[in-house]
C-alpha cells in the first residue's frame, strides 16, 4: 500500500499531478462500485452542486453528475475500509511532506452517458479549507471511446487522464483548473478533498 502512496507523491512532485494506477485494490474498488450502483438503484444520489455546502447552487449547464457523501456513520464495511486507507495516506503525507492535513471529505460520483463537468478549481473563493483533491476511479474495462477523461489544464502540458478502475489522481485544489469531458458510458468514482486549517 505504501508503494501506491509513494507513487502519488513522487508523480505529484514531478508534474503537479499525482497518479497511482493501483491505489485501490481490485477487491475494494469492486465493492465500492457495487455500493454506488445500489445507492443509485435506490434513488439515493442527488444532483451535484457548485459552491460550498453553505452556499450551494445547481447548474446542469456546468455540472451534470450525481453524488452521495461517504460517512463513517453509515457503518458500511467498504466505505470504512476506504476511510482507513485515507487515514493511512494522510498520516504518510503529513509525516513525509509536512502537509498539515487535518481532515477530509469524500463522495461517490456518478456520470451517466452525456454527463460532464466544465472547467473549474476545487477550492472555494470564500473558503480555503480544501488543500488537495483526490479522485479514485471505479470503472472496469474503460475504453478510449467511452470518453469521460479528467482533463487537467497546465500552462504547457494539458493532461488527459482516463478513469480506469483502481487509479487515483491527486493534486492541489487551488492550483489546477480541470474538467470532466463528456462521458459516453456510465462513469463512477470517489471524489474528495484533503483539508487543512
Amino acid at each position: 500500500m505504501e508503494n501506491s502512496f509513494e507513487d502519488l507523491v513522487a508523480s505529484y512532485i514531478e508534474n503537479k499531478v499525482g497518479i497511482s494506477e493501483r491505489f485501490l485494490s481490485a477487491d475494494l474498488a469492486n465493492h465500492l462500485k457495487e455500493n454506488l450502483i445500489n445507492l443509485n438503484k435506490n434513488s439515493l444520489l442527488v444532483a451535484a452542486g457548485i459552491g460550498n455546502t453553505q452556499l450551494p447552487s445547481y447548474d446542469g449547464a456546468i455540472r451534470s453528475d450525481s453524488i452521495y457523501w461517504l460517512d463513517r456513520k453509515h457503518n458500511n464495511v467498504f466505505e470504512d475500509a476506504f476511510f482507513d486507507q485515507m487515514d493511512q495516506f494522510v498520516l504518510y503525507l503529513n509525516e513525509s511532506c509536512y502537509a498539515g492535513i487535518t481532515g477530509y471529505e469524500f463522495h461517490y460520483s456518478l456520470y451517466e452517458k452525456g454527463d460532464f463537468y466544465l472547467k473549474h478549481l476545487d477550492q472555494f473563493k470564500n473558503h480555503s479549507g480544501r488543500k488537495y483533491s483526490m479522485i479514485s476511479y471505479l470503472n472496469t474495462n474503460w475504453q478510449e471511446s467511452d470518453g469521460g477523461e479528467l482533463l487537467i489544464h497546465q500552462l504547457n502540458n494539458n493532461q488527459k487522464i482516463s478513469p480506469t478502475q483502481g487509479k487515483t489522481v491527486f493534486f492541489k485544489s487551488d492550483e489546477l483548473v480541470h474538467e470532466v469531458l463528456v462521458t459516453q458510458n456510465t462513469r463512477m468514482s470517489i471524489t474528495g478533498w484533503l483539508k487543512g486549517a
